[in-house]
């Protein structure tokens, strides 16, 4: 008891210490200006794609629009992403609508459940029934959920799910804005409720009939299909190298704040491209280490986290994009032809010993 009280004692002030190496760079303050001028740019991007499907009306290159627009409302859900970590404004009301503004209205998927949701997964990443990201679905993340999966048809698919993740995501989009409704509705209570149910309703039944009053049924459909397809593995290309296939462990593991987000979460390596292309969480152990950091931020923390990881001998993990999807895909896999006994990572193994 002892040394678990002073091991945790020392990873705090280490925390403590890494945190004001961080303020003292400035890197906690707002970027107001940066911000407000990606709110802008969105929003000039989505008056354009708007203009272009109206002037291209009933023609096949219609589903580049509906490419473009996925990207676009891609792009939409990271602005969103940083409001709801209270990256953007100091008040925190502020913040709550302006995610409820951008996810609701302008993405069509409720701000109320994806917050419920991805706050679980920040206090407990890749934890088993801590972190909603790795619970037991179409996709199985560990072992110790294979039970309900190595039967019949659903054990012929475990087997090969890496290979048909990404596949997969062509219907996560779909999902996304299904799941949030169903939860939105069902769930006890949501604040602003009200407010989300009347944004996601304008949002998601304005846009499906504008699709369909404009476009021929079959264009239409076309379109919905591409948009929704490529969002879906565009959010899933952007979120799954960040933590699939970095140990997941149980939820009796005692492990103190910093070593737990350090060593259950990837980053991306790249250049400014990369953070282009994921929100800037390509730098996700920076992220879950500092939250409410501005995402423009987190590339200048990177090198303070890693070399301070590095002198207390903590592992930092960073690949390439391409390396990660790899990882992603084999461990999945791995997951899938494993035995039903319960697979004990190294870290869980390690923390057990010790």
């Amino acid at each position: 008891m002892t040394t678990d009280v002073s091991t945790g004692r020392r990873a705090a002030q280490d925390f403590t210490q890494l945190t004001a190496m961080v303020q003292a760079q400035g890197l906690l303050t707002r970027t107001y200006a940066r911000y407000w001028t990606r709110f802008a740019t969105l929003n000039v991007v989505l008056v354009g794609v708007a203009a272009a499907f109206f002037w291209i009306g009933d023609s096949w290159w219609q589903l580049v629009v509906a490419a473009v627009l996925a990207v676009v409302l891609g792009q939409v859900m990271f602005l969103g992403h940083d409001a709801a970590h209270r990256q953007i404004f100091r008040s925190g009301s502020w913040n709550d609508w302006a995610s409820l503004v951008i996810a609701n209205l302008y993405a069509g998927m409720s701000y109320g459940w994806w917050q419920h949701k991805h706050s679980r997964h920040h206090a407990k990443p890749n934890t088993l029934g801590a972190d909603g990201d790795i619970a037991a679905d179409v996709i199985v993340f560990s072992t110790a959920n294979l039970d309900r999966a190595r039967t019949g048809a659903a054990g012929w698919f475990a087997q090969r799910q890496g290979w048909l993740f990404f596949p997969l995501l062509l219907l996560e989009g779909l999902n996304l804005h299904v799941t949030g409704v169903r939860r939105l509705v069902r769930r006890p209570p949501v604040k602003r409720r009200a407010v989300e149910i009347a944004f996601l309703s304008l949002r998601l039944g304005g846009y499906v009939a504008v699709v369909l009053w404009f476009l021929p049924l079959g264009l239409a459909a076309a379109f919905l299909g591409v948009q929704l397809g490529l969002f879906g593995v565009y959010m899933g290309a952007s979120f799954a190298p960040n933590h699939k296939g970095m140990p997941i462990v149980p939820a009796t593991l005692k492990i103190d704040f910093l070593h737990r987000q350090v060593l259950l979460s990837r980053n991306i390596s790249g250049g400014r491209l990369v953070d282009l292309f994921m929100g800037g969480l390509n730098h996700q152990v920076e992220h879950h280490l500092f939250p409410s950091m501005p995402s423009s931020r987190l590339r200048a923390a990177a090198p303070i986290v890693r070399q301070f990881c590095a002198s207390r001998d903590i592992p930092y993990t960073e690949t390439s994009l391409l390396r990660s999807y790899s990882i992603v895909v084999r461990y999945l896999n791995e997951v899938g032809l494993a035995s039903r006994d319960p697979f004990q990572c190294p870290l869980v193994a390690q923390r057990l010993a010790a």
